[in-house]
């Protein structure tokens, strides 16, 4: 199996979630109340793991595909199947969301609550999916305009990886796999300088598939026409001959060249 969770779990329905979600916040209410609130999220987890039953902490999952490895880890897991993903942030935002999100695909599991000790009241909110490992491996593949670049094609490792391992996840999970796969940060990641006419205004590090051709993955449903006009200004403004650009949605998952 491609992602594995190194314990035993199971995919709990909303009553029994709700259940647990229940009983586990009215613990960290407990604890907030005991603790304050500026503490660091590891501290609440400890606590909350000493004095709630069948509490998981801090549960591996695992991400392999081919020589890429990856380790991801669940903050606290109850019941086999209720995820808490906890922050001591000023506010909860969207990154906080698609983080957990991206968690809960990877361990197929259907249900799981966002906590943030860190504001005067506990702040918290749920995070569910009914998707599926199949729902997220069937995908369509559009690859009008694509020419390969560079001496490692990057079109077919790309589709075999997310055919084993699915869409929807983080876009950073996939630019960090196509990385190693094109050699590692120290051969991707390189300066590129940005000119305006004849003044180089300085560097800037982009992910590169060749010298003199970048990439970029995205995972965006709009239209792609603007991606495609700011990717142009930004050539005219490098020495770049062209953007790899992989734009990877749940059910298409799009190859496109763009050059100057």
């Amino acid at each position: 199996m491609p992602i594995q969770v190194r314990t035993t779990t199971c995919r709990l329905d909303q009553f029994v979630f709700g259940k647990i979600a229940y009983d586990v916040m009215q613990c960290v209410f407990d604890i907030h109340n005991e603790f304050g609130r500026f503490l660091d999220e590891k501290i609440y987890k400890r606590e909350l793991g000493r004095r709630f039953p069948g509490t998981e902490l801090e549960v591996p999952i695992e991400l392999r595909f081919e020589s890429f490895h990856k380790l991801y880890f669940l903050d606290v897991l109850v019941g086999g199947g209720a995820v808490f993903e906890f922050k001591a942030v000023e506010s909860l935002t969207d990154r906080h969301w698609s983080q957990l999100l991206h968690y809960l695909m990877m361990a197929d599991l259907s249900h799981g609550k966002l906590v943030n000790t860190r504001t005067e009241q506990v702040q918290h909110e749920f995070v569910n999916t009914t998707l599926r490992p199949s729902d997220r491996t069937r995908f369509e593949v559009i690859d009008h305009g694509w020419q390969e670049i560079g001496d490692k094609p990057i079109l077919e490792w790309c589709v075999a990886f997310l055919r084993d391992i699915g869409t929807g996840l983080g876009t950073n999970l996939y630019e960090e796999a196509l990385t190693h796969h094109l050699g590692g940060e120290e051969r991707v990641l390189q300066d590129v300088e940005i000119t305006s006419g004849k003044t180089v205004l300085g560097p800037q590090k982009f992910r590169l598939v060749a010298p003199g051709a970048a990439f970029k993955v995205t995972a965006s449903s709009a239209a792609p026409s603007m991606f495609e006009i700011h990717s142009r200004r930004l050539l005219e403004h490098t020495r770049l001959d062209a953007i790899q650009w992989i734009n990877i949605t749940l059910n298409e998952v799009s190859f496109r060249t763009i050059r100057r």
